[in-house]
């Protein structure tokens, strides 16, 4: 019987290809997990400022409940104004004399980001 000698260089390079895909996807993965990661962090820290800031504005409120409106910030409309800050973040607090709250208003200080990263800035 004649045996047929089994060529490699196909089946080498077959492999090659199919590896290099392989990597590539893992490396693509694994880079996409860490920046998910990175904006679930930061989304995470937004939401617990935005909820101590509520509970913040809540004790503020309880307090008031008395009928104590001293250090607030009029308008001039008649409004008073209470801000509360806390890493950015804004609660802005409007109650009429009466003691009825005519506004609720959490604000964020925006800043523009202007780094570029590891892109090439063309120089």
């Amino acid at each position: 019987m004649k045996q047929t000698p089994v060529k490699l260089g196909p089946l080498a390079l077959l492999l090659a290809v199919i590896s290099i895909c392989l990597t590539t996807l893992a490396i693509l993965t694994f880079t996409t997990s860490r920046a998910d990661m990175r904006l679930a962090e930061k989304y995470a820290q937004t939401v617990q400022t935005r909820y101590e800031l509520e509970i913040q504005g809540q004790e503020f409120v309880q307090g008031i409940a008395g009928g104590d409106l001293q250090g607030l910030t009029p308008d001039g409309d008649g409004i008073l104004w209470k801000t509360i800050e806390k890493d950015g973040a804004l609660l802005r607090i409007g109650i009429t004399p009466e003691g009825r709250i005519v506004s609720w208003r959490q604000e964020m200080q925006w800043q523009q980001d202007t780094d570029m990263g590891n892109l090439w800035n063309g120089m």
